[in-house]
């Protein structure tokens, strides 16, 4: 911001000496600029700005991290109360546990995994997702039977809107290429953390063990990988293009969810 050009120093009249005839010396009117609006004199122009974190993503994630600027950190807690969907890509690896369930902690075991196949890893991810949603009609205090439920259901909205434990609201298996598999998980409340031990827990029930490779999160709620900046976007003009095409997102789903 302080990079960008600035307004034009205000002016203001001053009566300056003049050489006059025969050598006297008079005054003129002259509009001069205020020196107050130099920028050596006042400094940069901002000097504080107010910036919020939405869900943070800790220092093995990657992905969307939304920000608030300004009067958009009002807009930050709107979305939280929204309690909408999140999205991850999630890696794995078969044959060893750790004790922080990353491939980067300290190895606890190994193990044998060619028995896995990718039948029965599916089998185990549609147990996870059938428990989480039970969990998520409970969490939502929504009586099923009625007309309403049916029509936040159509709408997509039946989601618990207060605290509640992490739910996984759908988990799928991208790609599986013993050792390696990557995961797709929608999620509510969660931690990266807890992403970690789901992969730990899946490794289990298949009688092998798992650590987490990868978390990166490409959906946060109405916010996707394209709209996300690249570090070498990081300038005045990328960002506020940036929150002009997210407005009309934002207002959309506010409207939607909080009326």
């Amino acid at each position: 911001l302080n990079a960008a050009p600035g307004r034009a120093p205000r002016q203001h009249v001053r009566f300056l000496p003049a050489p006059g005839d025969g050598g006297a010396t008079g005054l003129v009117a002259a509009r001069v600029p205020v020196l107050a609006d130099h920028p050596l004199v006042r400094g940069p122009r901002f000097r504080r700005l107010k910036i919020g974190a939405g869900h943070r993503l800790d220092v093995k994630a990657s992905g969307v991290f939304v920000l608030g600027i300004g009067h958009g950190n009002a807009l930050l807690t709107d979305l939280y109360n929204c309690h909408l969907t999140k999205v991850y890509t999630v890696g794995g690896l078969f044959g060893k546990a750790t004790d922080d369930f990353s491939d980067t902690g300290k190895l606890v075991e190994k193990t044998t995994f060619d028995h896995i196949t990718r039948e029965k890893l599916e089998r185990i991810l549609a147990v996870i997702q059938g428990t989480n949603h039970k969990a998520l009609l409970m969490h939502s205090n929504i009586d099923m039977k009625t007309q309403e439920a049916y029509e936040m259901a159509v709408k997509g909205l039946i989601r618990p809107m207060g605290k509640s434990p992490p739910i996984i609201t759908a988990i799928r298996c991208l790609q599986l290429t013993l050792p390696e598999f990557q995961l797709e998980i929608h999620c509510l409340h969660e931690t990266q953390q807890y992403l970690r031990k789901i992969v730990h827990e899946i490794g289990l029930e298949l009688k092998s063990s798992a650590v987490c490779t990868q978390v990166r999160r490409i959906r946060d709620g109405v916010f996707t990988l394209d709209d996300a900046l690249l570090r070498t976007q990081w300038n005045l003009q990328s960002i506020q293009n940036a929150i002009w095409d997210c407005q009309l997102k934002v207002k959309t789903e506010l409207e939607k969810t909080l009326g």
